[in-house]
């Protein structure tokens, strides 16, 4: 091997070792990031509130503006 090479091996070690004490530091469990909530492993599943559907009996009756809003608030 060249000295180019092993120039190269001795980054690749660092960076790895690097990478490896970061993973190590963020999923402690007494890390002050994961006490904090900044950093979280399972995030929450985002649900939607109104679950009820127009009809098309309601969608008759209503008027345009209403229309509008109902679609900007799904969109």
């Amino acid at each position: 091997m060249s000295e180019q090479d092993n120039e190269m091996m001795l980054l690749l070690k660092e960076l790895v070792n690097k990478v490896k004490e970061l993973e190590k530091a963020v999923y402690d469990k007494d890390n002050i990031l994961m006490k904090s909530g900044y950093v979280v492993v399972d995030s929450p599943s985002p649900t939607m509130g109104n679950t009820t559907t127009p009809t098309s009996d309601n969608i008759a009756k209503m008027s345009w503006d209403d229309i509008h809003k109902m679609v900007e608030n799904v969109g």
